[in-house]
């Protein structure tokens, strides 16, 4: 009998059972009202008045009223260029030895402060998604199991004479001393350079470990558990690691990889989302009768939602300063909002490029519908990221096939819009059919997107090529593993430099 998994599962019940349930909208106000007061004597703090907003009877509407809304650049310009200059109390009481660097689809060049405060609340997340097992019908002797950490590289690398790296990196070179006996690939693995150098370590060392959970972006977990299945001759790789039992993914939707994991494995696997980002540990999943993910609402991070509406972007996918912006306790559930936050790293009414969708009001729960800037809007077609997975599940379906990456762009040619998509699949198939199933199917769920095939948009074409092109791409453009993700949606001009790229391989 697994004696210290009964333990842990027993203790984990117990926890949950004592802990009291706080509303998500009551614990959002407590939230912002310990950020305001930890950070009231910053510059930043001073500036926006937050002693005052602290005696507001209604704190939430005075912080918005008083403080602008930023995107990185803004905040950047104005504000964090001076930490890296040395200067501290800048957003946040005492400076950070940290910066995230940011691998998402829109940049390569942020750098996010990560203060001692975010990654104590990054800890006290993950230790709530473990809390949240209790909901899942996992045996005790699973959480005796390793967890199988894919991030990018612990080995960090000096900014202004900071240390810098992915986030994932980062909370990976400050695991607490307890968790590090489950941990894989281990210390030194995870140091390594390169997603190639990993990758191949990993490989070699897979025997030697007994892994429950995976955690990563699904591209890159993909491709590791494939190597690893190639080279020791598997069928699949519970062959190998035969207590598999859950992969937490992230970064982005897991639905178009869900076909392609499945041919991985022989036993059933629990998938369970989650939502890291550069700037915080924000959502987790922790029911399994449901795809949505909760919002820690109760660990340094204050959510605010901005309706996904014209009127409350400008033409650079940014939320106009006058945009209606509500509090969790004002959003609808099933309604699309920009998100922005506010952290115990400083960021202060953040928009942090995602788009989410309200799913359950009550519990806090969202899925994420996409990003801000890869809302394809060149003609009136009004294509959400969230629409574009759901269409592309309904053609591997249709299709049984694999789609491991896409991209798409409306490009002009001859003045013409088409819409051009390339998929990253398995084998061939019939285009033409593929391409009227595709257009069909997003006509279907966009009333916008049909007007404009109507109107503007001539056609629909659609390319298969190996997966391996787009990772081709990534390599020699962004780079391989850790958060890398590949965009699902470019501008022309990045479009045309992704062709070119691929027409030579």
């Amino acid at each position: 009998m697994a004696i210290i998994g009964e333990i842990i599962k027993r203790a984990i019940k117990v926890n949950g059972l004592l802990k009291g349930e706080t509303s998500p909208e009551s614990a959002q106000l407590e939230v912002l009202k310990d950020l305001l007061t930890r950070a009231q004597h910053t510059a930043f703090g001073r500036q926006f008045g937050f002693t005052e907003i602290l005696q507001s009877a209604d704190p939430i509407q005075a912080f918005q009223e008083q403080v602008p809304i930023f995107d990185y650049d803004k905040l950047h310009a104005e504000w964090w260029h001076y930490l890296e200059e040395g200067h501290e109390n800048v957003t946040w009481p005492g400076g950070q030895r940290y910066f995230a660097l940011s691998s998402g689809t829109t940049s390569n060049s942020k750098a996010i402060p990560v203060t001692d405060d975010m990654l104590d609340s990054i800890r006290r997340s993950g230790i709530q998604q473990v809390l949240s097992m209790k909901n899942f019908d996992v045996p005790a002797e699973f959480f005796e199991k390793n967890i199988m950490m894919l991030g990018s590289s612990t080995n960090l690398k000096d900014y202004h004479g900071f240390l810098a790296g992915e986030i994932s990196g980062i909370t990976a070179a400050n695991l607490p001393m307890w968790f590090r006996k489950f941990y894989k690939p281990g210390k030194k693995i995870a140091a390594s350079d390169t997603w190639e150098q990993r990758v191949k370590r990993i490989v070699k060392a897979a025997p030697k470990w007994d892994v429950g959970t995976i955690s990563g972006i699904p591209s890159w977990a993909e491709i590791m558990l494939k190597e690893i299945i190639n080279h020791h001759k598997l069928e699949t790789i519970h062959d190998i690691w035969p207590n598999l039992q859950v992969y937490t993914t992230g970064g982005v939707a897991f639905g178009p990889y869900r076909k392609s994991f499945e041919k991985l494995f022989a036993k059933p696997v629990t998938y369970i989302d989650t939502y890291l980002a550069s700037e915080g540990y924000l959502a987790t999943q922790k029911r399994p009768d449901t795809d949505a993910m909760s919002l820690i609402v109760d660990n340094g991070v204050f959510f605010e939602f901005v309706p996904f509406t014209p009127e409350n972007m400008d033409e650079e996918g940014r939320v106009r300063q006058d945009a209606k912006v509500l509090a969790l306790k004002d959003v609808q559930e099933g309604e699309e909002y920009v998100l922005l936050i506010s952290t115990v790293s400083g960021t202060w009414r953040y928009m942090i490029g995602d788009t989410v969708i309200i799913a359950n009001k009550e519990l806090g729960e969202i899925t994420i519908s996409g990003r801000t800037k890869h809302f394809l809007n060149v003609v009136g077609e009004q294509l959400s990221v969230n629409q574009m997975n759901m269409a592309i599940q309904r053609v591997q379906e249709k299709f049984d096939l694999s789609i491991h990456e896409f991209t798409v762009a409306t490009i002009s040619d001859d003045g013409r819009y088409i819409s051009k998509w390339y998929l990253g699949a398995d084998h061939q198939v019939e285009l033409a059919e593929l391409s009227a199933f595709l257009d069909a199917e997003l006509s279907n769920s966009n009333k916008n997107y049909k007007v404009a095939r109507n109107q503007s948009l001539a056609e629909v074409q659609v390319h298969v090529v190996p997966v391996s092109h787009f990772h081709d791409w990534s390599a020699n453009f962004k780079k391989l593993g850790g958060q890398t993700k590949i965009p699902r949606v470019m501008k022309e001009e990045e479009f045309k430099e992704f062709e070119a790229h691929i027409a030579t391989l």
